[in-house]
């Protein structure tokens, strides 16, 4: 396959004035908490995310994220896409960081009884096919739960 290489022609800005939110490498030194979320591709994370992990060797070698709370949410099309597998894979290079991995416990009463999305691993939704499906109430519930988990967890660590 071909190499990837960040000299490319650009097409786009780096970062449009509105839509979603970016973060810097220099925002990521500075978290208290972190969490990773992208849409499944293949049971892996999309591709510009692994590029901006892939980007934070210099975080890594400094030891920046040591000890600091991580989660991660995803999206697929459909109940069996993947979705596990793409959590545990955003994981992996957050704990290469030294960052400390923290799921949805079944504590979460949502947790028990979702028929779409969210998993013990992080949280996650079911889009459908035309990627159409509003986020359930179960999945709503995680991911809240699981925000409020890592804000928690963040300032209890930060002292």
């Amino acid at each position: 396959v071909p190499s990837v290489s960040p000299d490319h022609e650009a097409t786009a800005p780096a970062v449009p004035d509105t839509g979603a939110v970016y973060c810097s490498q220099d925002e990521l030194k500075n978290c208290a908490g972190l969490i990773v979320g992208s849409p499944t591709r293949f049971g892996q994370m999309a591709a510009p995310l692994k590029y901006f992990i892939d980007s934070s060797g210099a975080l890594w070698a400094a030891g920046a994220l040591i000890d600091k709370p991580f989660a991660t949410f995803t999206s697929t099309s459909t109940m069996h896409g993947g979705q596990e597998a793409t959590l545990l894979n955003m994981a992996i290079p957050m704990l290469h960081h030294g960052m400390i991995y923290c799921g949805i416990p079944y504590s979460e009463a949502a947790l028990n009884r979702t028929q779409t999305g969210g998993t013990p691993y992080g949280a996650s939704h079911v889009a459908g096919l035309e990627s159409d499906a509003n986020l359930s109430t179960d999945e709503t519930e995680l991911c809240m739960a699981l925000g409020k988990r890592i804000a928690r967890l963040g300032r209890t660590l930060l002292g």
